[in-house]
């Protein structure tokens, strides 16, 4: 009788912890829905393209905003619209050219191995420039940051860049505050990423300074993406000789 007992006990307990493992995992489900309903216009978010990209630096970032095509527009923008050549060789699609682009809200601009050919490129520089002028927020993505610095507009702003890049990186601009041991970097209107892949985590800490962290929490579970919030997280920079 009280081997019974104690295996009906056991039973139930086994029962009851099951069930509140399946509770839990309901509870944890990721909601098909935002955390956040949408208000106001969408924003125009331009990402810039030159032969020579890096891959994630473009598709890293956007693939974040991408989840949120109820407020975000994204748009391909380069020399000319149609096709541009990524360092890797997988090309993307240009929609619009410098000339005829719309305004913009939000304006990324990419490494790779071309930022070293078109930081010599005036007719280049003198377009990232306007448009990094007149956009509200301007985010660089790892060797990125050595072009908007070549243009002056980050003098005495604080930026960080690819490790493995550092020393091309900040020749580009001697009079911007460089910022060594850091994943990402905020200062005003500007955000820059070291390479390649914390552009990335940059782009959630955008969307959470735009519309939450619970949208940026939320954007990351649908990627099934691991954020990194902690934005001096950067052992990379230690790993090159920057200090920790």
């Amino acid at each position: 009788m009280t081997v019974d007992a104690s295996r009906r006990d056991l039973l139930i307990a086994a029962a009851t912890l099951t069930t509140m493992s399946l509770s839990g995992e309901a509870a944890a489900q990721v909601s098909i829905q935002p955390p956040v309903a949408p208000s106001g216009p969408k924003k125009k978010l331009g990402m810039l393209l030159f032969d020579g990209f890096e891959l994630l630096d473009v598709f890293g970032p956007l693939e974040m905003f991408g989840m949120l095509k109820d407020r975000v527009e994204i748009l391909m923008i380069a020399d000319k619209a149609g096709p541009v050549k990524s360092g890797a060789g997988p090309q993307a699609m240009a929609d619009y050219g410098f000339a005829d682009a719309p305004k913009l809200d939000i304006v990324m601009i990419p490494g790779g191995i071309g930022t070293r050919r078109e930081v010599n490129n005036p007719a280049f520089m003198e377009s990232i420039k306007a448009i990094a002028q007149a956009t509200p927020q301007v985010a660089t993505i790892c060797t990125g940051s050595g072009l908007l610095a070549k243009t002056g507009l980050i003098d005495g702003v604080k930026a960080t860049s690819n490790k493995m890049a550092w020393k091309w990186a900040t020749a580009q601009g001697a009079k911007v505050a460089w910022v060594p041991h850091a994943r990402w970097v905020e200062d005003g209107k500007y955000i820059s990423s070291s390479g390649i892949s914390p552009g990335t985590d940059m782009a959630l800490g955008l969307i959470a300074k735009l519309y939450g962290k619970d949208m940026a929490h939320w954007v990351a579970h649908r990627a099934e993406y691991r954020w990194n919030e902690d934005a001096t997280d950067d052992p990379f920079a230690t790993m090159n000789g920057l200090g920790g």
